[in-house]
């Protein structure tokens, strides 16, 4: 019987409101940061802000077709197979003064894991040159509060 692994997880959709600015529009609305799920699912990324961090340091501006699915790699992924898929690193910027007037509205959805899940890193993603570097499997519930005590949030 094949175990399932995310029907009963922590996963959560939101809706996310950034109202429009007054002033000022430089600076960032929500800080450089990783997700700690598995993926999360972005719908309705369509005006300006979001950015993704590339492996050079720079930050490239995230501009999806409309209609068009975002997909991030989480810290459990991340984790799972061993930084093969490194978690993407992302923020929201403030719009440009021309945007500043328009609300931005997105619609994440954090997959989980179950709880019991057992994280541990795949066989395929260690070799010699990517030694494992998660040696201690952990379930996804240990993973969760330790990456939730570790930005305070419990």
């Amino acid at each position: 019987m094949k175990r399932k692994t995310v029907d009963q997880g922590n996963s959560v959709l939101r809706l996310l409101h950034y109202p429009p600015i007054d002033g000022d529009p430089d600076g960032v609305r929500a800080g450089a940061h990783e997700d700690i799920n598995v993926i999360t699912l972005l719908l309705g990324a369509e005006e300006a802000g979001l950015q993704v961090k590339t492996k050079s340091g720079d930050w490239l501006p995230v501009q999806p077709p409309e209609g068009a699915l975002v997909v991030n790699i989480g810290d459990m992924l991340q984790r799972l197979t061993n930084h093969v898929l490194p978690s993407t690193t992302h923020r929201v910027v403030n719009p440009s003064k021309a945007r500043m007037a328009f609300p931005r509205y997105s619609t994440p959805f954090f997959l989980h894991f179950n709880p019991d899940f057992l994280i541990e890193t795949l066989p395929g993603c260690v070799s010699a040159d990517n030694p494992n570097r998660y040696p201690a499997p952990m379930t996804a519930h240990a993973y969760l509060e330790e990456r939730l005590r570790e930005i305070g949030l419990m």
